[in-house]
């Protein structure tokens, strides 16, 4: 088995400086079978509804669709990047001043598969409900269509503002990085296939457990009753423990409720960093300037109009206290 991943792990090797984690041996040869799912979700469209265009307001909008992959490449150049600069050391010394060493077996694994949903899940809620977290997963959610390419919709700004804290204490109580690394990728190599509308619903039990194509449609809607709801990567349990569960019913409206109305790379992976900084810096006391970091992104400070240095339109939303 080791010498089949040799070819790969030499030539990440070469790429990297540095041998690749298990995480980019998972979603780094994942790349040619999304492309290619992709490819048979808009042949499956095109054959069902005999509609092949890919115009503004249809479903495969070529300039949305090569903002996606745009996006999904700075994630993949500015994620090796940011391993290599200080993320995988950081994993490294938390992993030497771990608490316990949990052995790596069956059981294990399919108990730090739990882990991991459990941090993914609050990573998520988080990068939803915290402006600051928030200033990176926008660039998920500004896409206004639903086809697997919206899955590679991704930022540049992951390890700088922190979506890796949310994994460390996994490796603090004794999961190898590895382990929990490699199941992130695994997590996020599902989900690439959840994003679609050529799947309706599954059977209730399975929609009821795993975050299929439905569920996920409902995450990434601005309807009101659809804000903020199943933050789950494979799994729903810990949207129904925690009270975030929201089952698909009326249709679902792709996108935020402040829409960016921009294709540009570098506005669509900055434009809520930027704008979060200049209403943190508008003039007011300071601790409610500091408050559009941690607060919802949905928050607006008395007597501060939000700063939108790009063009937004803004559709209903949440009042935040």
């Amino acid at each position: 088995m080791a010498s089949l991943f040799e070819p790969l792990v030499t030539a990440l090797t070469a790429l990297f400086g540095r041998e690749p984690t298990l995480n980019e041996m998972i979603l780094i040869p994942m790349i040619p079978v999304f492309i290619s799912a992709f490819l048979l979700e808009w042949l499956y469209t095109y054959r069902k509804t005999g509609d092949a265009a890919l115009s503004k307001g249809k479903p495969f909008w070529l300039s949305e669709v090569l903002a996606n992959f745009s996006l999904g490449a700075g994630y993949y150049v500015s994620g090796a990047l940011m391993n290599l600069l200080f993320v995988a050391a950081l994993f490294t010394v938390v992993w030497e001043h771990r608490l316990f060493t949990i052995p790596m077996n069956l059981g294990t694994i399919v108990l730090a598969f739990f882990v991991q949903e459990l941090c993914y899940y609050w990573y998520h809620r988080t990068a939803h409900r915290v402006r600051w977290f928030w200033s990176q997963h926008v660039a998920h959610h500004t896409g206004e269509n639903m086809n697997m390419s919206t899955a590679a919709r991704q930022s540049i700004l992951n390890g700088i503002v922190g979506t890796w804290m949310f994994y460390l204490p996994a490796v603090l109580i004794g999961f190898s990085p590895e382990l929990i690394l490699g199941l992130l990728g695994a997590n996020l190599a599902f989900q690439w296939f959840v994003h679609t509308e050529a799947v309706h619903k599954f059977h209730p039990w399975v929609e009821w457990w795993i975050n299929t194509p439905s569920n996920h449609r409902v995450h990434h809607g601005r309807n009101l009753q659809y804000i903020d709801k199943n933050y789950g990567g494979v799994i729903m349990l810990y949207d129904h423990l925690f009270g975030t569960y929201e089952p698909e019913q009326e249709k679902v409206e792709y996108g935020t409720p402040r829409q960016i109305k921009s294709h540009n790379w570098f506005v669509m992976n900055l434009h809520e960093f930027v704008d979060m900084f200049r209403d943190a810096m508008a003039p007011g006391p300071l601790g409610e300037r500091l408050k559009h970091f941690w607060k919802p992104p949905s928050w607006e400070r008395e007597g501060h109009i939000p700063v939108h240095t790009w063009t937004v339109e803004r559709h209903p939303e949440p009042v935040e206290k």
